[in-house]
């Protein structure tokens, strides 16, 4: 080999490597993304099973039941649509209807929600801010104080 076909093949190599890198990053990248969606929102996606998402809204007004254990079913709306969400573990102290929450999980190969992390507002002027803007956009915000009990 020249001198010549000597550097191109260094540059070659070290530009594949590169390239390689960039995409195994990019690839991890898109593997831990949990993208958000309101309920009104999977009526127009489909969502496969074992897919990671974040899901956000109000906790519907009468949907909490507390099953055996520390297993907990309630909806997630955002004054369109409703989906049921099953959770097992703590809830958050201020968890309870009416409320702002996002949850993160997946849908089973039953097409129910089941989540493995909830997220509740964490005082009386906090709402996740993914849900207070899509609620805005939709037309259903209740400014703090105006929710009915």
């Amino acid at each position: 080999m020249t001198r010549k076909q000597k550097r191109l093949a260094i540059i070659a190599g070290g530009m594949s490597f590169i390239l390689c890198a960039v995409l195994l990053v990019l690839f991890a990248f898109g593997q831990s993304v949990a993208y958000f969606y309101m309920p009104s929102d999977l009526t127009k996606t489909t969502v496969g099973p074992g897919t990671r998402i974040r899901l956000g809204g109000l906790v519907e007004q009468g949907s909490i039941v507390r099953g055996n254990g520390s297993t907990v079913s309630f909806k997630v709306t955002d004054g369109q649509q409703s989906v049921p969400v099953s959770y097992t573990g703590i809830l958050p102290d201020l968890f309870r209807e009416g409320q702002g929450v996002v949850t993160e999980g997946v849908f089973n190969s039953a097409h129910a929600f089941v989540a493995d992390t909830v997220l509740a507002k964490h005082d009386e002027k906090y709402m996740p801010k993914e849900v207070a803007d899509r609620l805005k956009k939709d037309g259903v915000w209740q400014p703090e104080g105006t929710a009915t009990k």
